[in-house]
């Protein structure tokens, strides 16, 4: 029997606790009160007790010693979780004076670094030293993540549009892009490099060469295009060239792995083993983990300076991770075969088939995050406008009080929903996609005090051959609903600050379900009678400044789900109003959504577009206009030629 995969909304008793907004003469009273509270000296009383306070000075630095770049948010967390001190700063070093003292979390926030957090206990009347080293966000080039925040937000937009279509493996999307940051920032290093990985893509070389030498001229420690210069070096078999752009690569970037193995695969051709092994050896021990490929090449190297023994330890297991690489089996039969048995003395492989056997990253991959999916949204943080001060409650308070007025206003609406559904292969490429679309009906209802009902419906399905429906994804509409005052409780949120979305003034919230809270929104359930695995989730929204609406949202996993092999689940969606011809009324609701999970080994993203909207209120029926400034998109098949 076919068991059906199934993402679905389910909204259980919840109770909402909401408090009013905080001034900043409240806040400042608040944190006062943080130092009366602290503890008082035995033997002191009334107006003669001594107050004991501490001082925390944090030192923040990179992974090689050298200060921070760029903005990082530092947030001073007591036991429970709540943040006591936050400040926004460029230095590299910071100090909290006057804390009570106690045990607190720092954690570190950035759009380009990797979030971090450490313990620490501040002793009473003394000053403690913390110094946090902060690792690159994965997938993050810093001096790209730093480049990019000082161009225009339009500007950035195209530059992200113009890396998602080279992603993807269409470079006729990029193309339009990129002529049009040429026209608004010409000269700009990062758009230069782009413009290179689109040559490239188009198997033009030369131009691909020229762009990124343009690239490292603007910019000297442009670290992406170096390591592209040294891979086109390597294909060219030009070893000295490899070599160069491979150095300075290292030196812009010590830690970059990647810099290292392509050191070490100019070295092998070459034919120097001794720093073969030497950067190999680097580039596995920065790797820490990920899949490199060099073991091939680290073993020939070893085996060339005698060294079978370890050259057979690096090899084995390398073997019996990858099966099908032909060249490395042999390598190892030649590496293991008894002396006079005619195997050993086989011909060993060239540099050349070494560095091919090696699983190396593709040219794509300097760009960034090379998996088939977005990055996780603790990877980095977006950038936001440091100077505004965010009023999480108030906010809280505001979106709770729209997704209240969505429930009331609205019992149903329905849709027209064309899902594109994509298969990703082992490597991250994409099958052909397959499409369907629908009648998509959703209502939803406050039916008891505490209690929101919401179900989904899809009819009259017309769909390519070889459409799957044997996994489908729910409950799209309603994820906004955490943030409805039943549900809001269930989620720790921080607000990052101030940002924009699509030229609109966003709040920037971050949203983690607790562990004391139960988990009602979202679970999987295998089978349509199968037990249901409710889902943690994590993620950003961005909230509308002036509309106090929901503009856009992600969420990721907070831990993968072992009981039914569900590994990652990404989501992000956009939202627009639908507005109603009979009263000045806009319902914000999903315009589109991008779906990408690993369950059971299959990779699937998946896309969904809204139109045609009709919504249904509580007394009567309406037709709805298209959304005022967005115009609801139309399925691709009825597009006009």
């Amino acid at each position: 029997m076919n068991q059906a995969f199934s993402c679905q909304v389910f909204c259980l008793s919840a109770l909402a606790i909401f408090f009013p907004a905080t001034t900043p003469a409240q806040q400042s009273t608040s944190q006062l009160g943080n130092v009366l509270n602290a503890p008082v000296r035995p033997g002191n009383s009334g107006f003669d007790a001594v107050i004991e306070t501490s001082n925390l000075d944090v030192d923040l630095q990179q992974q090689n010693g050298a200060p921070i770049q760029g903005t990082v948010i530092v947030t001073l967390l007591n036991l429970a979780g709540k943040a006591y001190r936050q400040t926004t700063t460029k230095e590299a070093h910071l100090r909290f004076n006057d804390i009570a003292p106690t045990e607190y979390k720092i954690q570190v926030m950035s759009p380009v670094y990797a979030r971090a957090l450490k313990e620490v206990v501040a002793p009473a009347n003394a000053s403690t030293q913390v110094t946090i080293v902060l690792q690159p966000a994965e997938g993050v080039d810093v001096g790209m993540a730093l480049s990019l925040s000082a161009l225009k937000p339009k500007a950035q937009k195209e530059v992200a549009k113009a890396m998602d279509a080279l992603r993807a493996n269409k470079p006729e999307s990029a193309r339009g892009y990129l002529a049009a940051l040429n026209r608004e920032v010409p000269n700009h290093p990062e758009v230069s490099y782009l413009q290179g990985v689109y040559a490239s893509e188009l198997k033009d070389w030369d131009k691909a060469k020229a762009e990124w030498l343009h690239t490292i001229e603007v910019n000297h420690e442009h670290v992406r295009a170096l390591l592209s210069l040294a891979e086109v070096s390597i294909q060219e078999k030009n070893s000295q060239d490899a070599i160069k752009y491979a150095k300075r690569a290292v030196e812009a970037d010590s830690g970059s792995w990647r810099a290292h193995a392509l050191l070490a695969e100019g070295y092998t051709l070459q034919a120097t083993p001794a720093e073969t092994i030497q950067e190999a050896e680097r580039a596995i021990e920065l790797a820490r983990g990920q899949n490199t490929g060099l073991e091939p090449l680290l073993a020939q190297a070893l085996a060339q300076q005698g060294d079978k023994k370890r050259a057979t330890e690096v090899l084995k297991p390398y073997v019996e991770k990858h099966p099908n690489d032909s060249s490395a089996k042999k390598e190892l039969e030649m590496l293991t075969a008894p002396l006079g048995s005619g195997a050993s003395g086989a011909r060993p492989m060239t540099a050349e088939e070494v560095i091919a056997s090696a699983t190396r990253e593709a040219v794509l991959a300097t760009m960034g995050r090379s998996t088939w999916m977005p990055a996780d949204i603790d990877a980095s943080v977006p950038p936001v406008d440091t100077g505004a001060s965010c009023p999480l409650d108030e906010v809280l308070q505001k979106v709770g009080e729209r997704m209240e007025e969505f429930v009331h206003d609205v019992n149903r609406f329905t849709a027209t929903e064309l899902v594109k559904h994509e298969s990703i292969n082992g490597r991250g490429v994409a099958a052909a996609p397959e499409s369907a679309k629908y009648d998509y009906l959703v209502s939803v209802d406050a039916a008891q005090p505490g209690r929101l009902s919401f179900d989904e419906d899809r009819q009259n399905k017309t769909a390519t051959t070889g459409y799957s429906e044997s996994t489908m994804t729910d409950g799209l509409p309603g994820l906004a609903l955490m943030f409805h005052p039943y549900y809001a409780k269930n989620y720790a949120m921080t607000c990052e600050g101030l940002s924009r979305w699509n030229g609109r003034l966003t709040w920037q919230v971050r949203f983690e379900q607790r562990k004391d809270r139960a988990n009602v929104l979202r679970s999987y359930r295998v089978g349509l009678e199968g037990q249901s695995y409710p889902v943690a989730l994590k993620g950003r929204a961005w909230i509308g400044v002036e509309t106090n609406q929901i503009v856009r949202m992600e969420t990721d996993l907070v831990a993968p789900l072992p009981q039914i092999r569900l590994a990652l689940d990404h989501i992000a969606v956009e939202y627009a109003p639908v507005h109603f011809r009979q009263g000045a009324v806009d319902m914000w609701l999903p315009q589109s959504a991008e779906v990408f999970y690993e369950w059971r080994g299959r990779r699937v993203h998946r896309t969904h577009t809204f139109s045609h909207y009709m919504l249904f209120s509580v007394d009567d029926r309406q037709q709805i206009s298209e959304p005022k400034g967005v115009e609801a998109p139309a399925p691709d098949n009825e597009k006009p030629n």
